[in-house]
């Protein structure tokens, strides 16, 4: 477990790597193309500067703006009604090697919980309310286990540094269409620009792939820290994913694509309503690489397959 763990790490930060340099060689070469050597290397002097700028500020102040969208309220270390949730916590965030985290209750309509941080903020796990209500203690403990593998594997950090990517390239390309001098130009330009928009759009589907990576290595974090984790984070999946039919979609808050990435499940899964008949079809499930290409999580059955392997490895 801890290998595939490593393996998925590996492969989701060099994935991220990978990005970051293949954007910035296009650029380059696009700017040096069209405004020439001198001009390019301080536009993208310009341009790094200032996404480095906006992913600062967003990494930094983004917990406070979570705590507006989600509604969120601190739960104090001394509350004897949180007693249990917050050593619970605390045991896991020790037995993963991490500092424990701020909680937070979420005062909104649906099920669901995610992890986040900032040098300025720190480390949080918020929790929304019904999830109190849907799931058992154990079955909250495993979820939990899920969420602070999150923040020990640093999948925050990670997904603010190439989440603006994409939308970098995508306003390279629209400032191309109207910053060519001669009409030759313009049809090149515009050519080019078609071609970034279009690789904006793929590289949106990379970063999906590699948020679907770190939530699979989260769900072994689970099955590591959580007492019988793997039925448990099944059981919690398939009752949070049977709670999110239209009515809950509707009631959803709306999120960033970043923000949406660190819920614990997909907010668009499909629900039949009951919980116990999806975990019994996504144990039988075939599911193709279409079906979740355009997914920030793993579908629910490959999630389900993937931890009932690793229950069979156990035994």
């Amino acid at each position: 477990m801890d290998l595939l763990s490593a393996k998925l790490r590996v492969a989701s930060l060099l994935g991220g790597i990978a990005i970051a340099l293949i954007a910035a060689a296009i650029i380059i070469s696009v700017i040096r193309y069209f405004f020439g050597a001198g001009f390019s290397l301080f536009m993208l002097s310009l341009i790094l500067l200032l996404i480095l700028a906006v992913d600062v500020i967003q990494w930094l102040f983004s917990p406070y703006l979570m705590r507006l969208a989600y509604k969120l309220s601190p739960v104090p270390e001394n509350d004897i009604n949180y007693s249990w949730l917050l050593e619970m916590i605390h045991r896991i965030s020790s037995q993963s090697g991490i500092t424990t985290p701020k909680v937070y209750i979420a005062e909104v309509g649906f099920p669901n919980a995610f992890a986040y941080s900032s040098p300025i903020a720190g480390r949080r796990v918020a929790i929304t309310r019904p999830l109190f209500n849907l799931l058992t203690r154990e079955e909250l403990e495993a979820v939990l286990a899920h969420e602070l593998g999150h923040l020990k594997h640093r999948d925050v950090e990670l997904l603010f540094a190439i989440g603006l990517i994409p939308s970098l390239i995508f306003y390279v390309a629209y400032g191309l269409i109207f910053s060519s001098n001669n009409r030759q130009q313009s049809g090149y330009a515009f050519i080019v620009a078609l071609a970034l928009m279009a690789l904006s759009f793929v590289f949106n589907l990379v970063i999906l792939g590699i948020n679907r990576m770190r939530e699979t290595y989260a769900d072994i974090n689970a099955t590591i820290y959580a007492e019988n984790g793997a039925s448990n984070l099944q059981t919690a999946l398939a009752k949070i994913v049977s709670y999110s039919g239209p009515k809950f979609r509707r009631r959803k808050t709306e999120a960033s694509n970043i923000t949406s990435m660190l819920l614990f499940s997909d907010i668009n899964s499909e629900s039949d309503g009951n919980a116990r008949a999806l975990l019994e079809k996504w144990r039988k499930m075939e599911v193709s690489v279409l079906h979740s290409i355009f997914s920030s999580h793993p579908h629910p059955a490959k999630r389900i397959q993937m931890l009932e392997n690793i229950k069979k490895k156990s035994i």
